[in-house]
């Protein structure tokens, strides 16, 4: 899994028919301190985040998995809002 912030919405009126009800969201890949980490990806939304949110999501095949659309072309699924993050400062301090 991967951290990301929620930074906007993707409306597509026509798409693949097995996603068909799915939301599909911007999500800026980042760093445990929220630095940006990459490029932005769509993906699609498991969980109900929004706007501003940080979120884990997951990439490849497990990412098909996670949607609730097992069959639609799906490689990144939003699968989790985080609460907190707390992590060790480098060098250990």
């Amino acid at each position: 899994m991967k951290l990301g912030i929620i930074t906007g919405h993707v409306v597509a009126t026509r798409k693949d028919d097995n996603l068909i009800g799915a939301k599909l969201l911007i999500v800026q890949p980042v760093l445990p301190d929220r630095t940006p980490a990459g490029q932005p990806i769509i993906a699609v939304d498991t969980v109900g985040a929004g706007i501003g949110e940080t979120i884990l999501y997951a990439v490849g095949s497990v990412a098909s998995r996670a949607a609730q659309y097992p069959n639609a072309p799906v490689d990144a699924a939003i699968v989790g809002i985080v609460d907190s993050i707390d992590c060790a400062k480098p060098g250990g301090v």
